[in-house]
C-alpha cells in the first residue's frame, strides 16, 4: 500500500514539474509572438506615412521597441535592437530585429531559450 502512495506522489510531482515547465515555455513563446507583432506595427510607420507624425529616429524606434518589450516582461538593452532603413523619403522601409534570451528556471535546473523576433513576415 505504501508503494502505491509513493507512485501517486511521484506521479503528481512529475506532472507538476512538467506543467510548470510547459507553462514557462508557453509564456515565453507567447511574449515573443506578441513582441514580433509589435515590431511589425512599429516598422510600418503608419503615422508617418499619413502625415500625423514625423518619421522616428533610430533611437526613438529602439526606445519604442524596448518599451513594448517591457510591457511583455522582456528586458532589452538598446544594443539588442537592430534598426535598418531603406526605401525613399516618400516610401520609407524600416526593418526591426531583436535578439534576447529568456530563462526557464526549474527546481535544481534551468535553461535558456533564444529568441530573435523581427518585423518581417515569415515565409511559407
Amino acid at each position: 500500500m505504501r508503494v502505491g502512495r509513493i507512485k501517486i506522489i511521484l506521479s503528481c510531482a512529475l506532472f507538476a514539474l512538467a506543467a510548470g515547465t510547459g507553462w514557462q515555455i508557453a509564456a515565453s513563446e507567447l511574449a515573443n509572438y506578441e513582441l514580433q507583432d509589435e515590431l511589425k506595427d512599429l516598422a510600418s510607420l503608419n503615422s508617418a506615412r499619413i502625415g500625423l507624425a514625423a518619421p522616428s529616429s533610430d533611437d526613438d524606434l529602439r526606445e519604442a521597441v524596448i518599451g513594448k518589450a517591457r510591457a511583455h516582461d522582456i528586458e532589452l538593452e538598446p544594443g539588442q535592437v537592430d534598426v535598418e532603413r531603406s526605401g525613399t523619403a516618400e516610401v520609407p522601409v524600416v526593418y526591426l530585429a531583436v535578439h534576447y534570451r529568456a530563462r526557464v528556471v526549474l527546481p535544481g535546473y534551468s535553461f535558456t531559450l533564444y529568441f530573435a523576433p523581427t518585423s518581417r513576415n515569415k515565409g511559407p
